[in-house]
């Protein structure tokens, strides 16, 4: 494991962070970096997805020889064995989603070429797919309750929504005019979190509150296609978007109007893929010679300014798709 340390003592002094709604339009913020790492042996990506409120972090690793799979990154830097599903028939195995149980959730890929969702805890694995979804389903995220969310193709419809499962009630959603909606991470609020593909092919990202009511375009000023990872019971959302030429930032938006965007010095691609409740984060970035490495992260208060971008609007509630859109050849993959 290599671990680089970047942030100084200080750290450990800070408060917890005031509710968003103090923060947005009022103050200054940052995103600082605490150190980054790799997964053991010299992968040539390590892609962290999301940290729980106790700190472990989940992700994929994908090794020289292309195999992914899943892993587990615990508090004191000691990483799992690889996570692989046993029915993985394409050597695609996706940590995405952890909570403060360390129950973990993700996807995998069957000899068909068929997307699955699993859940893990400790030594036990089980495999889940959306009733009437059986080619696609992919759980992305999950919270400290056990609800759950992710993206499935419905076979009635053909059309990929998000869907978010609450105490074992699946309700499938698109948000107005998307071609495929992904959903993410969810929070205890239930409030779920992801992106969207629209008709022109531009991805944007949006919440769902409770009720059903979609919250979007969450964009960032400059980006040419948004997507959104994670959020956190304070509902800070965090995710990356490309700019005009070529860039990629990670960004963290505090609702209802206030972003912060985050590049780690020197690398032209960051990603934020992960927040807790504690403010903390985790991501990856790309280095100069193509390796992808994680990161670890903190949101503070001070030492930076808010950016502008687009103030989402609440739309209607809208149950799954009623008019099917331009028909998508393949599914959406689940960005990472």
């Amino acid at each position: 494991m290599t671990t680089k340390n970047r942030l100084v003592s200080c750290l450990i002094a800070l408060l917890a962070l005031p509710a968003a709604e103090s923060f947005a339009g009022t103050a200054d913020f940052s995103v600082e970096l605490i150190n980054t790492f790799d997964y053991p042996g010299g992968p040539i990506s390590t892609q962290p997805q999301k940290i729980s409120d106790r700190g472990p972090i989940v992700g994929v690793v994908i090794d020289t020889s292309g195999v992914t799979s899943g892993f587990v990154r615990y508090r004191d830097g000691h990483f799992t064995a690889p996570i692989v599903d046993p029915l993985d028939g394409a050597n695609v195995t996706q940590g995405r989603g952890i909570n403060a149980s360390l129950r973990i959730c993700g996807n995998y890929t069957d000899s068909g070429g068929a997307s699955h969702g699993f859940f893990a805890k400790g030594a036990t694995l089980h495999n889940y797919d959306v009733p009437g979804a059986s080619a696609f389903t992919v759980v992305l995220g999950l919270n400290n309750a056990g609800d759950f969310c992710g993206s499935d193709i419905p076979d009635a419809t053909g059309v990929q929504s998000g869907f978010v499962s609450l105490g074992g009630t699946v309700t499938e959603f698109t948000v107005a005019d998307a071609t495929a909606t992904l959903a993410y991470q969810i929070n205890s609020a239930n409030e779920a979190v992801g992106y969207y593909i629209d008709v022109d092919g531009i991805t944007h990202g949006y919440m769902r509150e409770s009720d059903g009511t979609i919250v979007a375009p969450i964009d960032p000023a400059g980006s040419t296609g948004t997507i959104v990872f994670g959020n956190n019971d304070s509902g800070y959302i965090v995710g990356r978007y490309p700019d005009a030429s070529g860039v990629t930032h990670g960004f963290v938006f505090l609702p209802p109007d206030t972003y912060v965007t985050f590049d780690v010095p020197g690398s032209t691609f960051t990603s934020l893929n992960g927040i807790n409740r504690s403010g903390e984060i985790t991501g990856r970035y790309l280095d100069a010679s193509g390796i992808e490495h994680g990161l670890y992260a903190r949101l503070v208060s001070g030492a930076g300014r808010p950016n502008a971008g687009a103030i989402p609007q609440r739309q209607p509630a809208r149950a799954s798709a009623v008019k099917a859109l331009p028909a998508r050849v393949q599914a959406a993959e689940p960005a990472l």
